[in-house]
């Protein structure tokens, strides 16, 4: 209904972008990306509430949003979804939505209830909305909304469990907006998967209240809690942040370490309401103990409020961008100018004095839109970037410097980012088999990187890791090498 192109597809390599056409209201909608590498957005407000959207990249510029009328049976407005192991999605809650559905329709019930959402739902503030999501080791559904969690078996609509609140009780949801992740999983051969889920950050019960009536701006929670949550009796555990943070974006690296970046350290999320821009990114490491897992990094200028995002790119930078804590685009008379800018973090791992422990894969090739890119050092087929369930895999890389073991090779599902929660957001750390030097020492002394060969053990089933496309990056002394796009089915 207006001239502004409310969507575009952006070329990161080049820095140029290309307009498309969306015919209904995304905002506040959710998604996931397809097996095959399309793009589904579903829900949003007002005209957009009940459709589903998709989007299939192309190399001609030809192609746009498709949009699908009444594609979900429920208005479904600040809802998260989910990818299942047979490629389709859950859409969960959403603004008076206690309930969810499948996308696309399967010959269940449209429409099945959650009554956890209900019970969740803060009076006059919700706290409930985008609720966290994360697909368990042994397929069922880990949801947290609010400040409590539950274990749904979606297929019998059976809650299997029900996880302890956070110590503390304040909310972690929309709009006391923290964010969440499913650490990293490993040992994905063994016959229990641990999995453990970080939630960062939020707003104390009552903020949304106090600062769109009276104006006052709680300070933020300052704490991350996290769960073991295959446990026989799981417990959080409550640890400090370096500081305070609610619209904050959790974003995981490909050496999985997470970080912490973007928010305001005051308020809560939602229009106007979030004070006191955090600049500080934060880098936290799971693998070290208690009290010594963060570290601070550089800040940036720009404040990243109330409607920014953060995701991870393939060459291991990730990309912030947005900011609008407004009704519409306002850039000048506002605490908080509408922001249009993008700006790339660049993590330690790509300073130039980590240049030679860089790993640099030269096989597999890497997709693009179900083909390899073309690479002139060699004929790729197809095949060569499409792996397949319980395979032994061989990941061939360069290193101009020393390999130290463990070396590992991680996957990256691509997430769906709104509302600082990655929806689909999952890395898994490959059983690794073997790893060889392939390349002579004399090449060394010359000044030309070894090549080696470290065969992997790719996921078992679909329920560790649901088919699809992943970024696979090979991890030397902590430094990851660029991603590579390869076809799990």
């Amino acid at each position: 209904m207006d001239c502004t192109a409310h969507s575009i597809e952006y070329d990161v390599a080049s820095n140029k972008f290309r307009p498309l056409t969306v015919q209904s209201n995304t905002w506040c909608s959710s998604g996931s990306v397809r097996p095959d590498g399309v793009l589904v957005q579903t829900g949003g407000d007002r005209d957009g509430a009940l459709k589903a959207r998709t989007f299939s990249p192309c190399d001609d510029n030809q192609c746009d949003w498709v949009e699908i009328n009444n594609g979900l049976a429920k208005r479904r407005w600040y809802s998260s979804n989910h990818i299942l192991p047979d490629g389709k999605q859950i859409v969960i809650g959403g603004r008076g939505q206690f309930n969810y559905e499948f996308f696309p329709k399967t010959t269940s019930p449209n429409v099945i209830a959650l009554p956890v959402l209900a019970e969740t739902s803060d009076k006059g503030e919700e706290n409930n909305l985008y609720p966290y999501v994360f697909l368990n080791t042994d397929g069922r559904l880990f949801i947290f909304a609010n400040n409590r969690a539950i274990l749904l078996d979606y297929v019998k609509n059976t809650v299997v469990k029900t996880y302890p609140a956070i110590p503390g009780g304040d909310p972690r949801s929309y709009p006391s907006t923290g964010s969440a992740v499913l650490l990293p999983l490993k040992n994905l051969e063994a016959d229990k998967i641990d999995a453990e889920v970080l939630v960062c950050g939020g707003a104390p019960k009552g903020s949304f209240i106090l600062a769109s009536r009276k104006r006052t701006f709680v300070k933020a929670l300052d704490t991350c809690a996290r769960i073991k949550i295959n446990d026989e009796n799981p417990q959080w555990m409550v640890e400090k942040m370096p500081r305070a943070r609610v619209m904050g974006d959790m974003t995981l690296l490909p050496n999985g370490d997470v970080l912490l970046i973007n928010g305001g350290s005051a308020g809560s999320a939602a229009w106007e309401l979030g004070r006191e821009p955090v600049f500080v990114a934060d880098l936290y490491h799971p693998e070290n103990s208690v009290n010594s897992r963060f570290e601070s990094l550089n800040p940036n200028t720009i404040p990243r409020m109330y409607h920014s995002t953060a995701i991870l790119l393939r060459d291991g930078r990730v990309l912030v961008g947005g900011s609008n804590p407004h009704a519409f685009y306002n850039f000048t008379g506002v605490l908080f100018p509408t922001e249009l800018s993008l700006e790339a973090f660049s993590p330690a791992y790509l300073e130039p004095e980590f240049a030679k422990l860089r790993p640099k894969i030269t096989s597999p090739k890497s997709m693009r839109n179900g083909l390899p890119l073309k690479d002139s050092r060699c004929a790729c087929s197809k095949s060569q970037s499409t792996i397949t369930y319980g395979m032994n895999l061989k990941v061939k890389f360069e290193v101009a410097g020393k390999v130290k073991g463990p070396v590992k090779v991680t996957m990256v599902f691509p997430s769906f980012t709104s509302h600082s929660f990655s929806m689909n957001q999952r890395l898994l750390v490959l059983d690794n088999v073997r790893v060889e030097r392939t390349s002579s020492v004399f090449g060394a002394l010359f000044g030309k990187s070894r090549n080696y060969e470290v065969q992997v053990r790719t996921p078992r089933s679909a329920i560790i890791a649901p088919p699809g496309y992943y970024m696979m990056f090979v991890v030397n002394q902590n430094i990851p090498s660029e991603g590579i796009w390869v076809r799990l089915q």
